[in-house]
């Protein structure tokens, strides 16, 4: 199993499209919403073990659900918990993990997942993050992965993609939760998935990235480093 492959879990959510089932106490990353025994939580960090050891898995969450991850996933080594003490958006969780990893290890490959999706054809799903860490691997590719829609959905985002004859395709454009009418012209498209929101990229594509586009949280991660 390769040693440079690391696992972000983002975790802080408090799943708000999921209530009253989802609570701020108890965000529906840690409920057994299913009914088979485990939270989506616990089900994402069990994904994900074909893909790199638990030594090297990480969760970023708030505060306040610390302990949750504690009790729902206790291999996970305490340092690898990242507790944030406000709810952030994505690039700051991002940047938060990308920056400890590279501590550990600058030659790492990072893969992104959230806490709270439900994935039922795994072995699928691992050849196709497998894919995306051999494209990541060595090179200054960002990759995302995309989900071949089933319906005009308008809560998810839509990538458009540049035909080719490789599974790693280039992104045309991001549409972000469309209208339905522009929604069912992504879908008869034909040239459009749904963004899984699920990233693979090398630790100096993304720091390098977060240099040149989000200067003000580089220098701020860069910094907390050198402390």
């Amino acid at each position: 199993m390769n040693s440079n492959i690391f696992v972000v879990i983002m975790a802080g959510g408090v799943g708000s499209r999921f209530w009253p089932y989802s609570r701020n106490a108890k965000p529906k990353q840690f409920i057994d919403v299913l009914g088979n025994g485990k939270s989506l939580l616990q089900m994402t960090y069990q994904r994900f073990l074909p893909t790199t050891n638990k030594d090297n898995i990480l969760v970023v969450t708030n505060d306040i659900y610390v302990d949750l991850v504690k009790e729902q996933l206790p291999d996970l080594n305490e340092e690898h918990i990242l507790g944030e003490p406000a709810r952030r958006n994505t690039a700051p969780c991002i940047a938060y993990a990308a920056y400890k990893i590279k501590k550990k290890n600058p030659n790492a490959i990072m893969v992104v997942t959230p806490a709270d999706h439900a994935i039922f054809q795994e072995e699928n799903f691992t050849n196709v993050i497998k894919t995306a860490i051999h494209a990541a691997d060595g090179s200054c590719k960002l990759l995302t992965v995309g989900i071949t829609p089933n319906r005009p959905e308008t809560g998810y985002g839509y990538i458009q993609y540049l035909e080719n004859d490789s599974e790693v395709k280039k992104v045309k454009t991001f549409t972000e939760k469309p209208e339905l009418s522009l929604a069912k012209k992504f879908l008869e498209s034909g040239d459009f998935v749904w963004n899984a929101g699920i990233f693979v990229w090398s630790i100096s594509a993304i720091i390098e990235s977060f240099e040149k586009s989000l200067p003000d949280i580089a220098e701020a991660f860069e910094a907390g480093d050198s402390q």
